[in-house]
């Protein structure tokens, strides 16, 4: 499955921003979804995962509770929605599709496939 990343911009600390990974494939229902990020000068982070079901979703401390992943496996894509933006959620953002256990969600070297990522940007 192939995968393409969208969505990204600028927005001002405390709006919100929707973000799309479009992906390719007959067999996207079967694969477990993630989105990490990637801010200047730091490693790669998770940030949100979404079962292979859409049932179950994890999301790291740092986002919880304002950041919200989701899957339309009809129309190949997951969403991440992003209110209450601060400007240390300034990263590229990427998406990251698999097919390990949910219990190797966090892990992003567990995912196969990956798009090429949408900078998101929040000034404060």
């Amino acid at each position: 499955v192939q995968l393409q990343a969208s969505g990204g911009g600028l927005v001002q600390a405390g709006g919100s921003l929707r973000i799309s990974c479009a992906a390719s494939g007959r067999t996207f229902s079967t694969y477990g979804v993630g989105w990490f990020r990637q801010a200047p000068g730091k490693d790669r982070e998770f940030v949100a995962a979404d079962s292979r079901s859409g049932g179950i979703t994890d999301y790291s401390d740092s986002v919880q509770g304002r950041f919200t992943i989701s899957r339309d496996n009809a129309k190949n894509t997951v969403y991440l929605q992003m209110n209450s933006l601060k400007p240390e959620d300034t990263a590229i953002y990427y998406c990251a599709a698999g097919r390990k256990s949910w219990a190797v969600r966090r892990r992003e070297d567990e995912y196969t496939n990956w798009g090429q990522g949408t900078l998101v940007t929040v000034s404060s």
